[in-house]
């Protein structure tokens, strides 16, 4: 790849990008039983950069998919051969490889242009497309070659999803593990990133550190955090009222619950002031502050606002949409690993869930002094860390 080539690449803004899927069959047709195939076009800005075809072989459906597969001519032909006899019956050698064989998606055709056609792109868009078309009972089959320049980029960005070769031909993905599931987050998840900075690869080693520049806390960032603190606080408010002085059962849900263990026989008065946590902070977001935890109990406070905050952007899109929709776009907008990485000076707090390592809270401990920790103990979780930057102590509570 030349070096022109590779810094195109390195810019090829994923956010970009869109697919339309096409299928086409008539109503009543007894040879559509059983396969499907769909043609789909990747789009840059409505102009079409690529395509892809995936044939689903639905073994149930079809009186012998081997048949039905082989018809189909090309790479479908080659997968039937290898995982279906010609009697319709599944392989016993495919049978082994997946744990639940039901039904297939063989991914092949891919035609992309420049400076779309990297493994990372590929990958998302395969991803997309199993997502699409598979449910956890599929065997996803892409080509397994090194000579051909995009039928490779379907091998890489296979491996890129866990993909697990089958034969010299063929690699496979069960959907019923959770390795592709992880895999295609990741892929995902590196897309995002690259989409923040307008195409630029992180992992590129024409990576500038230039690109990295700006204000985590945007405009619509600080929008989405204000609305997850609010709802954290809201909940924390709300079982405040339920629980009183109670301790907290082993067990137990909600947002107390899921605090680290050490906090679960505190009082109602220490649950107020967690609950005011959320509040204090944001009043910050909300704010031109700058939202920086000033306790223990912020510091959680805030790492459970930035989980919130990035649940409501995967889980609730409409209702984050609403919120920001009035506010400028930026490319950092919603980076919550970068939030998670810049808002804080440590992340000692997060270690008190881990109960291998139950005593580090006690200020005496070898570990607590070796490492420089404070503050972890409960009772010492609303101290300012600095008294010049405390709350004001005369704040008040938002309920009686």
């Amino acid at each position: 790849m030349t070096d022109q080539a590779t810094r195109s690449h390195a810019k090829a803004d994923p956010s970009a990008l869109t697919l339309e899927f096409r299928h086409v069959h008539r109503l009543i047709d007894p040879a559509a039983e059983g396969v499907q195939t769909w043609q789909i076009s990747l789009l840059a800005n409505d102009t079409t950069v690529g395509s892809l075809r995936a044939t689903r072989g639905l073994y149930w459906k079809a009186h012998n998919l081997h048949q039905r597969m082989a018809d189909e001519q090309s790479f479908p032909a080659v997968a039937a051969e290898q995982l279906l006899h010609p009697t319709g019956q599944f392989r016993p050698e495919f049978e082994a490889f997946v744990d639940l064989p039901g039904s297939v998606l063989v991914v092949d055709d891919l035609h992309i242009a420049a400076p779309w056609d990297d493994p990372w792109i590929v990958a998302g868009l395969t991803s997309s497309v199993i997502d699409r078309l598979t449910d956890n009972q599929f065997a996803v089959v892409l080509p397994r070659v090194s000579g051909d320049a995009e039928a490779a980029l379907l091998t890489e960005a296979g491996v890129l999803l866990s993909a697990e070769p089958f034969s010299d031909e063929l690699l496979i993905i069960d959907t019923s593990l959770a390795a592709p599931e992880e895999a295609a987050h990741r892929v995902r998840e590196h897309l995002r990133s690259r989409a923040r900075y307008g195409g630029a690869d992180p992992l590129s080693e024409d990576w500038d550190e230039e690109d990295d520049d700006g204000e985590v806390l945007t405009a619509r960032t600080r929008a989405v955090l204000h609305l997850a603190l609010q709802e954290l606080s809201d909940q924390a408010w709300q079982e405040v009222s339920t629980l009183g002085d109670q301790p907290i059962q082993r067990g137990a849900d909600g947002l107390f619950g899921s605090l680290p263990r050490v906090t679960w026989r505190q009082d109602g008065l220490w649950r107020r002031q967690m609950a005011r946590a959320f509040d204090d902070l944001a009043a910050d977001c909300s704010s031109a502050a700058e939202v920086e935890p000033r306790s223990t109990g912020e510091e959680m406070a805030l790492h459970l606002g930035i989980a919130r905050a990035q649940d409501l952007t995967r889980n609730r899109p409409r209702l984050v949409r609403d919120a920001v929709a009035a506010l400028p776009e930026d490319r950092r907008d919603c980076d919550w690993g970068a939030c998670s990485d810049v808002l804080f000076q440590d992340h000692d707090v997060l270690m008190l869930f881990d109960h291998s390592l139950d005593g580090i809270e006690d200020a005496e401990g070898d570990i607590h002094q070796s490492l420089g920790m404070v503050n972890l103990a409960p009772h010492d979780w609303f101290a300012a860390f600095d008294p010049d930057q405390g709350r004001d102590p005369d704040r008040g509570f938002r309920c009686p």
